[in-house]
Order: C-alpha cells, then sequence, then structure tokens
C-alpha cells in the first residue's frame, strides 16, 4: 500500500517531476490492430535500458478490476496480466533486461499489515453478502461468502495453488514472447515469482544495488520502474541512482473499496466478456512518468542549508528526507499522531530540519545507520509544536464533525448500508481522546493503548519508544541493504508522541537476521478462516476447530477502529498479533500429511533467468544445461504445456551480497538543470496552474517540429508591459532588462523526455504573468535552433492557419472561463511575486 497521499503531495510540491507518457499512435489494418513494433526508437525521446515489473500492481486489477466485470476463472486473469505487461512493454521498450518481481514471503514486519488487509477483505465480503441475502429476503448457504465476486483476491499470497498456477503460466508467456516478437529477443528476462522470499520492489531494489560496483556496471544505465506503491520513490531515492523514473497510471482520487451488487455484474457481462472488458479497459488508461532527477534537484533546493559551515552533500540530505518520511507512515509502522501528510507534514519536517540542522550538529544519517542523538533534538523541535498541530490545524472542524456522531467518509445512505455492520456503528462513536484538550496524552494511551493505570501507562510509553526506533532503524536499514530481521515487527496499532521519544543515545538497537517463514506458515498468519480453502486440509483445521491451540489467530468479528479525519477504508483492524512460536508449534504437528504437490509448493525457489537462443549468453546457459542435464532438481521445474522455445532459462542468484554505498555511482552523467531554482521555489500551485494553462494553450494546436538532436533550442518571449512591471524587474530573477516588454531569452535544457509540447511549457513566468494580465493582448514567441526556425502567435481569439491546417475557435463559455482563470492567477501571482519567496 506504501505511503498515503504521499505521491499527491509530491505531485503537488514537485509537478515538473511528472511527465505524461507518449505513445505511438495505433494501426489498423482492415479493422484489426497492428501489435506495437517494439524494437522501434522509444517516442518518449528516451531509451531505458531495463524495465522493473512490480507484479502485484498488475495481477490485482486484473484478478478484481474497479468498476468492471470480475473474471469467471484463473485463465481469464492470466491473459489480462499478459495483456497488462505487452501494454507497459510497449510503453519503455527496454533494451537490456525486463525484471518480474512478484511478492515472495514478507519479513514478520509486513504479514501484519497484509493480514489486516486479509481479513478485511473477507468481512467485507461476508457482510455485503448478508446484506444482499436479506435485502433480497434469502439466505446465505455456507461457504457462498465469495459468491458475489465468484474469485477469493486472498489467494494472491505466496503458497496457493494460484500463485504456483500463476508462475507457470508467466514462463509460458516468456518463452512465447521470445519466440514471436523481436523487441524480447535481445534482452534478458528475470521472473521472479512468489516462491522466492521477499516483496516485489525490494527484490527489484536489491537486484539494482547488487548489480553496481561490480565489473562491467554501466552507471549511466536507464531504469524504469512500474509499481503503483508511493514507497517505490523512497527506495529510488535510496538506491542513489540519478537516471531513474517510476512510472504509474494516471492517479484518480481513491474513494475506498467499492464492491458491485450482482445486478451490476450481471448487466457488465451482458455488455461484454470480463476479458474483453478489461482490455479496452486498459487500451484507454493513460499512464505517467515521476523522474527522480528532478526530484533530487527539487529537494536540493528545499533542503538548502541557510549559511552552512560546510559544504552541503546532496546525497546525505536525499538520505535524510527518506528517514524524515518514515514518520509519516508506511507499510511497517504506524505514523506519528501528529505528522499527517495530509496536514502539511513533510513542509514542517523540512523546515525544521533546514533551521536546526546546524544546531543539532549535522546529518541525522549516514547511509541507513540513523544518529540517534541527533534525532532526538530533531523530535524535540518537532514536539513543540505538537500541540498547536493538534489542537488548533485543520483537525478541529472534524473533532465537531464527530462529536456529533458524524463520519465524514460516509456520504451516501448506500456506503452506510453497506457497511453497517462494522463502519457505520464505529463511526457514531464519539471522540474520547479529544487531541489538542487537557489531558489528551493520557486519553490517548488509555484509549489506544488499553492501559489501565498510571504507572502502567508510563511503562507502555517507553516500551512504545524503544520499539517504534527500532522500527525506524529496521525501515532505514530494510530501504538501503534489505532485511535485518525476517522476525522483527512493531507490536502495537498505533505510534508514541513526538514528546515522548528521550534519552534515544542511551537505546541499544540490535537485530537477529533469522530466516523467512515457509508459505504455508505465512498463509496460516495472514489468511483469515474465511479464505481457508486456498490452504491444505489439515492446516484448515487448524483455524476452524473449536479444538485448535490457535483458533484465537482467526477471530470471525474484530473491531474496526475509525481515527478522527480518516475515511473507513483506513479504519485500524484490531487483530491480535500472531505469537510466532505457538503458530509454527501448531504447524509442525500437521507438516507430514502434506502431498508431494504441497511440499513442492511450501518450499523456498530461485529466480528464473530467461535469454533468447541468439543472446550471448545463451550458449553459455545451453552448455551449463548440458552439464547438469541428469540434475534431479532440473526434473521439478514444472510447465503446463510443452512447447519448443527458441530461449533458454536457468536458476538466477543475486551477486555476492555487498553493503550500498549511498553515493552516486563513480562516471555517472548527471543531466543538465531542468528546472531553476527560482522556479522550485514558488508556491506549488503556481507552476501547476503555469504547467496547465500551457498545456491548454498548444496542446491543441499543430506541434512545432522538434529540433535537431544536436542543436539547442531558444525560446524568445516578447509582451506588453504589465502593472506589476516595476515589482517584476525587482524581484523576479527571469527579467532580465529594465522592463517585462523587453525580449527575454533562456536557453532549453536537452532533456529527452521534453517532448514537442514541453518547449512551450519551460517559458518563463514572466509569460504566465503576460498572458494572464491580458486576455486580449497578443503574445509572440518563437522557437530558434541552428537549423530551421518556426514562430506562430498565441493568444489570438480569432482562427489562424499554421500550414495547410486550422486552429479551431475555442468557444464562448470557454473564452470567458479561461478569462475568468486567468484574472485570478494573475492577482494570486502578482501577490506572489511581490512577497519574497
Amino acid at each position: 500500500m506504501g505511503i498515503p497521499a504521499f505521491y499527491r503531495w509530491l505531485c503537488n510540491t514537485f509537478p515538473d517531476a511528472v511527465v505524461d507518457v507518449t505513445e505511438d499512435p495505433p494501426i489498423f489494418i482492415n479493422g484489426v490492430k497492428v501489435p506495437v513494433d517494439t524494437t522501434r526508437p522509444n517516442p518518449n525521446g528516451m531509451e531505458f535500458d531495463n524495465l522493473y515489473l512490480d507484479m502485484n500492481n498488475i495481477i490485482h486489477p486484473c484478478f478484481h478490476p474497479e468498476n468492471l466485470a470480475s473474471p469467471e476463472s484463473y485463465d481469464q486473469v492470466f491473459k489480462s496480466v499478459f495483456k497488462y505487461v505487452d501494454r507497459i512493454f510497449s510503453l519503455i521498450r527496454p533494451r537490456k533486461l525486463l525484471y518480474m518481481a512478484i511478492d515472495g514471503v514478507a519479513p514478520r514486519a509486513k504479514m501484519n499489515q497484509q493480514r489486516a488487509r486479509r481479513f478485511r477483505t473477507a468481512k467485507d465480503a461476508a457482510d455485503e453478502a448478508s446484506i444482499t441475502d436479506k435485502l433480497r429476503g434469502s439466505c446465505t448457504k455456507e461457504g457462498t461468502a465469495w459468491g458475489i465476486e465468484g474469485l477469493d483476491s486472498n489467494v494472491i499470497t505466496p503458497g496457493t495453488e494460484f500463485m504456483e498456477l500463476l508462475s507457470s503460466a508467466l514462463r509460458y508467456y516468456i518463452n512465447l514472447r521470445m519466440n514471436h516478437d523481436p523487441g524480447w529477443q535481445g534482452i534478458k528476462v528475470i521472473l521472479s515469482d512468489a516462491s522466492v522470499p521477499g516483496e516485489g520492489e525490494h527484490k527489484i531494489m536489491s537486484y539494482i544495488r547488487l548489480q553496481r560496483n561490480i565489473p562491467g556496471f554501466d552507471p549511466n544505465t536507464r531504469h524504469c520502474l512500474y509499481g503503483l506503491d508511493a514507497d517505490l520513490i523512497m527506495l529510488g531515492l535510496a538506491a542513489h541512482e540519478v537516471h531513474f523514473s517510476i512510472l504509474r497510471e494516471v492517479s484518480r482520487k481513491h474513494k475506498g473499496p467499492k464492491r458491485k451488487n450482482k445486478a451490476e455484474v450481471h448487466n457488465l457481462k451482458q455488455r461484454a466478456g470480463p476479458y474483453r472488458q478489461l482490455e479496452s479497459h486498459l487500451a484507454g488508461q493513460k499512464f505517467q512518468f515521476f523522474n527522480l532527477w528532478i526530484l533530487r534537484e527539487g529537494l536540493a533546493e528545499h533542503l538548502k542549508i541557510p549559511n552552512p559551515r560546510v559544504k552541503v552533500d546532496t546525497e546525505r540530505l536525499v538520505d535524510d528526507f527518506v528517514l524524515m518520511c518514515v514518520f509519516v507512515g508506511n507499510d511497517f509502522i504506524p505514523h506519528v499522531p501528529s505528522l499527517d501528510i495530509s496536514e502539511g507534514a513533510i513542509s514542517l519536517l523540512m523546515r525544521v530540519y533546514r533551521k536546526e540542522f546546524i544546531r543539532m550538529g549535522g546529518y541525522l544519517t549516514d547511509s541507513f545507520e540513523v544518529n540517534l542523538e541527533r534525532l532526538e533534538h530533531f523530535l524535540q523541535v518537532i514536539s513543540s509544536r505538537e500541540v498547536s498541530t493538534l489542537g488548533c490545524g485543520g483537525r478541529s472542524k472534524e473533532h465537531q464533525k464527530w462529536a456529533m456522531g458524524l463520519d465524514p467518509s460516509l456520504i451516501t445512505e448506500k456506503e452506510s448500508v453497506i457497511s453497517s455492520n462494522h463502519v457505520a456503528s464505529e463511526a457514531r462513536i464519539l471522540d474520547k481522546v479529544k487531541l489538542g484538550d487537557v489531558g489528551w496524552k493520557e486519553r490517548y494511551y488509555d484509549e489506544k493503548f488499553e492501559v489501565q493505570t498510571a504507572e502502567d501507562r508510563e511503562s507502555l510509553t517507553k516500551h512504545a519508544v524503544l520499539k517504534y526506533v527500532e522500527g525506524i532503524c529496521w525501515v532505514m536499514h530494510y530501504y538501503y541493504e534489505g532485511v535485518c530481521s525476517w522476525q522483527w515487527f512493531y507490536p502495537y496499532h498505533y505510534a508514541p508522541f513526538a514528546s515522548d521519544f528521550h534519552s534515544l543515545g542511551q537505546l541499544k538497537i540490535h537485530f537477529s537476521l533469522g530466516k523467512p517463514f515457509k508459505p504455508f506458515s505465512q498463509l496460516m498468519g495472514v489468511l483469515p478462516a474465511a479464505s481457508g480453502q486456498a490452504l491444505p486440509l489439515f492446516y484448515r483445521k487448524l483455524m476452524i476447530d473449536p479444538s485448535s491451540p490457535i483458533l484465537d489467530f482467526y477471530p470471525t468479528d474484530f473491531e474496526l477502529e475509525l481515527n478522527v479525519g480518516k475515511p473507513a477504508w483506513q479504519a485500524i483492524c484490531k487483530l491480535p498479533f500472531i505469537d510466532e512460536c505457538r503458530l509454527l508449534n501448531e504447524i509442525s504437528k500437521v507438516q507430514h500429511t502434506l502431498t508431494d504437490e504441497e511440499k513442492w509448493r511450501n518450499t523456498l525457489g530461485l529466480d528464473r533467468l530467461f535469454v533468447h537462443e541468439s543472446h550471448p549468453l545463451a550458449a553459455k546457459i545451453s552448455a551449463f544445461s548440458e552439464r547438469n542435464k541428469n540434475n534431479p532438481k532440473l526434473n521439478k521445474v514444472k510447465v503446463k504445456r510443452k512447447i519448443n522455445p527458441k530461449s533458454r532459462s536457468v536458476f538466477y542468484k543475486f551477486p555476492t551480497f555487498h553493503p550500498h554505498i549511498s553515493r552516486l555511482p563513480k562516471g555517472v552523467a548527471m543531466p543538465e538543470m531542468s528546472i531553476s531554482r527560482h522556479e522550485l521555489l514558488l508556491p506549488s500551485f503556481i507552476r501547476r496552474k503555469r504547467k496547465a494553462i500551457d498545456h491548454r494553450r498548444f496542446a491543441r494546436r499543430p506541434s512545432i517540429p522538434p529540433p535537431p538532436l544536436g542543436g539547442r533550442s531558444t525560446v524568445a518571449i516578447s509582451a506588453q508591459p504589465l502593472d506589476a512591471e516595476s515589482a517584476l524587474a525587482s524581484s523576479h530573477p527571469f527579467v532580465a532588462g529594465s522592463s517585462p516588454s523587453d525580449v527575454l531569452s533562456r536557453p532549453l535544457p536537452p532533456t529527452p523526455l521534453r517532448s514537442r509540447v514541453r518547449p512551450m511549457m519551460a517559458i518563463s513566468y514572466q509569460y504566465l504573468v503576460a498572458e494572464s494580465a491580458s486576455a486580449s493582448s497578443q503574445t509572440s514567441v518563437a522557437v530558434s535552433s541552428p537549423a530551421d526556425t518556426h514562430s506562430f502567435v498565441a493568444g489570438s481569439s480569432s482562427a489562424s492557419t499554421h500550414g495547410d491546417r486550422r486552429i479551431p475557435k475555442r468557444s464562448r463559455s470557454q473564452k470567458r472561463r479561461d478569462q475568468r482563470k486567468r484574472r485570478k492567477l494573475h492577482a494570486t501571482a502578482t501577490q506572489q511575486i511581490i512577497c519574497p519567496v
């Protein structure tokens, strides 16, 4: 799941890091769509070397697509996954490597979150089925809790039969593509399926880290990672790779889980089959790049230390930013109560960091190692603003709503009915903590941690602080070097306050590596009894048998605790934490009942490397296979269909572990600054408005041919004098002359991802104000290069021509809307410019 609201904050703060993906227009012959030729140059102007797929972000929408009919069989799911991978591959067109990573057995710290999500999914499905049957006057039959959707999405967990079949299907798919798609024949493909321990994105990052500093590594390798989790950005920053882009779908506002009733599903299936629906939906899906090199530029400016005593190290600033973001929450530890992204927590953390950098003695981290004494100083400054944040911030209105028994996230009557068993009833509970009022901290620990006396509260607070600091160190190690303990987890549902972090320098933090769970053991730790069909029979009985010693691990009813200002889908599942010793002890008593096929599913596996026979590695792989053809382990590989592939595959192991170096690799070519310092420091909403206006004005008009690759484009801008002329001339850095009417000229960086429309987006801020000041004024924009020159006039209300094509007229209503937006933006922009940034 990542970090709630983090990606939205990044897009709002650094909008220039987000770039729409450019695609080749589809080609049809006799009404049939021609497959994309992935050997052609990438239309985005940049060739990527490696493409990494966090496969769980592909599997889930194919298994239970939102607002579409659900698939009726596993085969339909597999076909949808193939189409999804084809679409992403055609967008990126990797030239060296495709890495497909599926979540394997996770560390214990992650299993607690997986357990909560799966129990919540099962409960939601059962409640909806119960309510639907009551409304229809029928009774729910035993064992049909998943009848509405048809398939149980909880089987997307390592060790299930579904994951084994998916791995086999993906192996067949890779061989098929290498046989028939030339774009696949020149690359290596690594498949890390669910039998390989570790989360998918962390297996990917381990591969990237361990490739560095070994012979043959290219420091200018261009990486593209597909995934929807916001913590992928944290992992990308921690890798200290400059040429790194995150690919994801164009985000939509999260409205919580929405399930379809049977009538809706039936109507969808009547119009088109589930597979055709998803294929059509995927064809219309838009994608975006989030470029980490631009984010790094922005962080270097936003974290710039005033009057530093020594030269500031950008790489260590990035590491400290990663640490600060740990406090706003992730999949392993909850966020500090007074630090919420939606209430400006990250901006607060960065302001305090800049102000206190010298007083606290310097950087908070050295790679993954945290300086606890400096961290304590930092948190104590944060705690000084805790009362004002909790009592006088944006939560006061939410407190009033909750005091009246209202939940802002439950808007419609239908949603309240569907969730009445466990959400609507909780929404009417009064806020007993009343953060910010006198005694708020005592009430918080009494209610959230269920302590009774002052002595218990003090003891629990110290223990919670210790475990939370351990969690901070564990997460940083996980981001930078991988798992440092498979067994560690944070044993509470809530975090302590910043003001409770005392004497951190005296804490002794130590981790034992341990080993990962086996797949069936993890299934027993995260699945509810309602999903027991995914487990062998005797394992399933441990979940439902009244005499089972671990029956208390699988409650059929549990509390969902809503918090102030949080939507229903973020409710805390108050589930009991698994006792690992008790669980593994009972599992050991039934392991002998497993069949050979179940024993195979319960073992840990290795990555698989695939290459085409024309690849240079193919000869080495063939020789290796010939030498080991009698090895009994090779015969254990199962395939569902015999094919005659022109490819070779072997098991693959990562290079020998070596510590991650949190520095840029030697020989890396740094990209030119894509945005100026002053652009970065402009208010983010002004930059977003500017980008939107530029796109609207120029994207609909004929595109200007791009300049030759060897040349450098220059934008020349002339505008009418503005009322804010003196203010602009004195305060805005872009004004080169004494008057904004002077011609401005600045070079455009040859950034590959700035496509045909991008040069017009990169114009100076003065042009934005000139456009906003007068709707009737005309602004001349000329783009010139050493080879040729193209010019046109922007802002004219009448239709004009460009070559043989005409520019369509805008409607009157659209003109009026644009004029209102310009006037409003001009007033705000002028005020922002006059005030020092």
